[in-house]
């Protein structure tokens, strides 16, 4: 497929990590800022470590590469640098996840890293001009009391962020162990989304949208097992943030070419491509579009369609949706 034709289909990435974009040199000059101790001896050494088995072996070497995010200035870098790489990826608006408790349990507290975040997400909208919305995520693996300490924390912040989210070790961790937390983050006026079917069965998709009320789920590709729960999805219109090169690195699936993003595409489902943490699992979000279209045969008009869902799922209002949309049509009809 035309390469030039995926970089300009005008994209929504809802599923980004923003600490998952610490690509392996910036782990080393920050360490070397701050004098942070690294277990591995050189750039090469870590990047050869992003072998894993699943998403715990993920998580273990995520946390400790947050580690070296120090200052406000360390979150401004890191994110400015995702959205350098968005823009040239053809990204006209961006849904970032970030993870508070990864940084208040080192001692760094809202006030360090809110500003640096906030900073160049208005930054690439006066230069680049991508829209962008903040998601707060809470840690499943942490108590639902740790999350509502959380909640409670960002309350000076309220007005920039949009969504609230659940991610991290999700078996044995499901949605419902965090029902109170999201009902109080509604009546906050949030909007909640969750990590639900990546490795967790299709009922951790079914308490998501039941007991947390999520306008989108975020991975979902353990839905197919269950017809109604398919069925129930493209009735509702439910978004799905798929990353097929996450899915792949974490061993979901063992080859993209058998990732089920086609057939729940086909069965209508609105599935959207992203790229998790993208530093570690091998591309941002057009080389995801790129690798998904080769590995599954998909036509200009389907991953048109993916570019076209990712924008009706976004947290926009629909007259700043609609020039894109028209983009995405006009790219389509020039063949």
């Amino acid at each position: 497929m035309n390469d030039d034709f995926l970089r300009a289909l005008p994209k929504a990435e809802l599923h980004l990590h923003i600490e998952g974009s610490l690509e392996p040199e910036t782990v080393f000059r920050l360490a070397g800022k701050h004098g942070v101790a690294l277990k591995y001896p050189s750039v090469e050494a870590l990047r050869a470590a992003y072998d894993f088995s699943d998403l715990q072996s993920f998580l273990d070497i995520y946390y400790a590469g947050a580690d070296v995010l120090r200052d406000e200035q360390d979150f401004y870098d890191m994110t400015w640098a995702y959205l350098e790489r968005a823009q040239a990826d053809g990204v006209v608006h961006t849904e970032l996840f970030f993870d508070p408790q990864t940084h208040t349990a080192r001692g760094i507290g809202f006030e360090v890293f809110m500003p640096g975040l906030k900073r160049a997400l208005d930054a690439a909208a006066a230069r680049f001009g991508i829209s962008s919305r903040l998601v707060m995520c809470f840690l499943r693996h942490l108590s639902e009391e740790d999350a509502f300490a959380t909640l409670e924390a960002a309350t000076p912040w309220r007005d920039w962020i949009t969504a609230v989210g659940l991610d991290s070790s999700e078996v044995g961790h499901p949605p419902s162990k965090f029902e109170r937390v999201f009902a109080r983050a509604r009546e906050l006026g949030y909007l909640t989304v969750a990590h639900a079917g990546e490795e967790g069965p299709p009922a951790y998709v079914y308490e998501a949208l039941d007991l947390l009320k999520v306008s989108r789920i975020d991975h979902g590709v353990r839905s197919l097992e269950d017809p109604a729960l398919m069925a129930r999805l493209v009735a509702e219109r439910m978004p799905l943030t798929v990353c097929p090169l996450s899915n792949v690195k974490l061993c979901v699936f063992r080859t993209l070419a058998e990732h089920n993003l086609k057939t729940m595409l086909d069965q209508g489902v609105a599935v959207t491509v992203n790229s998790d943490d993208p530093a570690y699992f091998g591309g941002y979000v057009l080389e995801n579009y790129r690798q998904t279209a080769a590995a599954l045969g998909l036509t200009r008009a389907e991953v048109a369609q993916l570019a076209r869902n990712s924008i009706e799922a976004a947290f926009l209002p629909e007259a700043e949706k609609q020039p894109h949309l028209a983009r995405i049509d006009a790219l389509l009809a020039a063949g």
